[in-house]
């Protein structure tokens, strides 16, 4: 089950996001931006400066904790508009992957998932034009990689895909090769998870309803 809380709706009045009033996704992530841009849902991506490095403790809430820090962040510059933050981990065993920072890195990584089962966890949260957190979630799937030989994880490695993804990876891409199943969100892997995010928005009346006219 995901991780989750939610605020009440702020009964002032509020405009939901539409084209004049569009989301502020504060994330530097392309993958997120296609995401959106899928289900045509106005917004437009102001880069957060909150660092990405990883804590000890539960994995859901770092990541809830991360995602708010974010969308705080850009809150604080970016005044009257719905913020979405988000942050995506992998996880196997008790171990979190973050984004490698090197050739070596990405290669220990992969290695480590190579013919296992791990998870992919991304969280997210809303604030609301006043800055008010309305909600926060984490969402889990599991993932499970097929063996990856030497050759598989050298070649890999040279597209240059692995770097800038959490656990060195992108589902959507040649990364996909080593993917043998997932159970849950596959948008959760990319890096949001679209249908537990629009319902979190219309919950909260970001979106008075959903898909949006165009």
């Amino acid at each position: 089950m995901p991780a989750e809380f939610s605020v009440s709706p702020c009964k002032m009045a509020i405009s939901p996001i539409d084209e004049k009033h569009p989301l502020t996704l504060a994330s530097a992530s392309r993958r997120r931006r296609q995401l959106l841009a899928q289900v045509h849902v106005p917004f437009r991506a102001v880069v957060s400066r909150i660092s990405e490095k990883s804590d000890s403790g539960n994995p859901e809430g770092f990541c809830q904790r991360l995602a708010l820090l974010k969308a705080e962040e850009v809150a604080s510059r970016e005044k009257d508009s719905w913020i979405l933050g988000a942050d995506t981990i992998v996880v196997i065993g008790e171990r979190v992957l973050g984004k490698p920072e090197n050739h070596g890195d990405a290669r220990a990584m992969l290695s480590l998932l190579s013919g296992s089962e791990h998870r992919v966890i991304t969280g997210f949260g809303v604030l609301d034009p006043s800055g008010k957190t309305v909600h926060a979630e984490s969402v889990s799937t599991q993932v499970r990689f097929k063996p990856l030989s030497e050759g598989e994880l050298s070649g890999y490695i040279k597209t240059g895909e692995p770097f800038g993804k959490a656990g060195a990876y992108a589902i959507q891409g040649v990364g996909s090769f080593m993917v043998e199943s997932i159970s849950g969100s596959y948008n959760n892997v990319v890096g949001l998870p679209v249908c537990a995010l629009i319902k979190a928005l219309l919950k909260c009346g970001a979106l008075r309803c959903f898909p949006l006219k165009r």
